[in-house]
């Protein structure tokens, strides 16, 4: 990572710049470009790859900012961060009061500035786009004051209140539990996370390579949690070692359920349970959580040198991107619509591209055949073409009859995944309502069937984004606060 830290020397500059550029001046500075590790370099170990940006970089991208009387850009935001108030103490150099400011909405600053989309959230809504320019690198700006935050020796802290009492419950500890916990701890209740891994942070650390989100950042944003209070309890499988009327038995008021969508799909084809054929999901997790391929482990996992990866998102393009760090020598997506219609970030494909991952679009795998010895050895893929829009705006994938064999030794599918089971089994009998997705159905408070049972992300969504999960983490918050100390929820 570069230094975050002030250049030694007079700081005057940043006044300076404030007070010579007119709006007008402030739309000519282009964005900031991140630093990246070379791809050569980058695809031989996990380093993370985006570096980060400088202070004075930082200062002159928050200068770009326009100072809307009506921000769009926090419409953008489902954490509601006060985007204008942090932008603006970069500005100023105060990167501290940066930082608190992101603190006081988001418990993952430092992770979100890293695996966001702000592209789609935030960055969509910046008035720039109006005037056919980039607009002002939000995600950049919040990863650095985030960061630099973190590398202080004394590091902003909310005010807290004084404790109420009541002990509240969260099932999960992946961004919806995680943002669940960190407003709840704010607001003065007594919160414990329950964890059925081995670690705390659930996809954050099982799903999302260390290339793009460092193990390192996940632990200090943890660590700042448990400093708030937050008490972390992990190897607890809710609905299994502890049940649901055993935690209403220990005296937890308020359940949160963030138990995430830990169930992968297949397509159901042909050579589907052919020896190297897996989930996008078992793969990271054997990678990311369980060192596999990392000296002094011994979790086994398949290195191909000829690997598929099917699907177009960002789990996918994690997917392929390690398999190239895991020694493959072609990798490929394999992507049934065009490039265009690709889930995941523009940046993720890029780096992919980079890295010399080839992408097959209008491609779609039929049957995998396997040698004598039952392990895969070809992937028959079925060319489409693109017809009318299907429910999710994108253009449907049509058939052509048209096949091609590709050789590979192995296949990771990243089609998408199911909400995790077991916590809507174990309370079918207590009258839980789950869609037929197998989704926990919930009401605009996030709130279950079940009095004072809350969900959020992908256990009520069925997969969605970091972000969009810790949405629903302090929206669940806010209610269930609500409820137990009965009062109105706040504007």
């Amino acid at each position: 990572m570069q230094n975050t830290t002030i250049a030694p020397r007079d700081a005057s500059w940043r006044e300076e710049l404030r007070k010579a550029m007119t709006a007008k001046e402030r739309t000519q500075i282009p964005r900031v470009k991140m630093t990246e590790l070379d791809p050569a370099y980058r695809i031989t170990c996990n380093e993370e790859v985006n570096q980060g940006i400088t202070a004075e970089q930082a200062v002159l991208e928050a200068t770009r900012c326009l100072d809307c009387p009506q921000p769009t850009c926090m419409e953008g935001c489902p954490v509601a961060i006060n985007i204008p108030g942090f932008v603006k103490n970069i500005q100023r150099g105060d990167f501290m009061m940066a930082a608190a400011v992101l603190k006081e909405t988001s418990a993952l600053p430092a992770v979100c500035g890293r695996v966001c989309p702000q592209e789609k959230q935030c960055e969509s809504k910046c008035i720039y786009h109006k005037m056919k320019k980039e607009p002002v690198a939000i995600g950049y700006l919040e990863r650095f004051a985030a960061d630099y935050d973190r590398m202080s020796e004394k590091k902003s802290a909310p005010a807290m209140p004084e404790r109420n009492g009541i002990k509240v419950a969260v099932v999960g500890s992946g961004p919806a539990g995680l943002s669940f916990a960190g407003d709840m701890i704010k607001k003065g209740f007594d919160v414990t996370v329950f964890e059925a891994l081995h670690q705390i942070g659930g996809v954050l650390k099982y799903g999302i390579p260390e290339f793009r989100l460092p193990n390192s950042i996940v632990d200090a944003e943890i660590d700042t949690l448990r400093q708030l209070g937050v008490k972390f309890i992990n190897d607890v499988v809710i609905g299994k070692t502890l049940t649901y009327d055993q935690l209403v038995e220990q005296g937890f008021k308020g359940v949160f359920v963030g138990s995430g969508a830990g169930l992968p799909r297949f397509m159901g084809i042909l050579g589907e349970n052919l020896i190297g054929v897996m989930s996008s999901n078992e793969y990271l997790t054997r990678v990311n959580l369980m060192g596999a391929g990392r000296p002094g482990y011994a979790t086994p996992v398949k290195k191909g040198h000829s690997v598929a990866v099917i699907g177009g998102g960002n789990t996918a393009m994690d997917s392929v991107r390690t398999a190239l760090r895991m020694g493959a020598e072609h990798a490929y997506i394999i992507y049934r619509r065009s490039e265009a219609e690709m889930p995941a970030r523009i940046e993720e494909v890029h780096h992919a591209k980079q890295e010399g991952v080839e992408f097959l679009t209008l491609c779609n795998p039929v049957e995998y055949r396997g040698d004598e010895k039952g392990n895969v050895k070809v992937a028959v893929l079925e060319k489409m073409v693109l017809g009318e829009p299907d429910a999710s705006g994108r253009r449907s994938p049509v058939p052509t009859g048209e096949f091609l064999e590709l050789p590979v030794d192995e296949v990771i599918v990243s089609v998408g995944v199911s909400p995790n089971p077991l916590i809507p089994r174990s309370l079918e009998g207590e009258g839980l309502k789950v869609s037929r997705k197998g989704t926990i159905e919930v009401n605009d408070d996030m709130e279950s069937s079940i009095p004072m049972l809350f969900a959020g992300g992908d256990i009520v969504r069925g997969g969605a984004t970091v972000i969009l999960a810790m949405g629903d983490g302090r929206n669940a918050a806010q209610h269930m606060a609500a409820q137990l100390i009965e009062q109105p929820v706040e504007a």
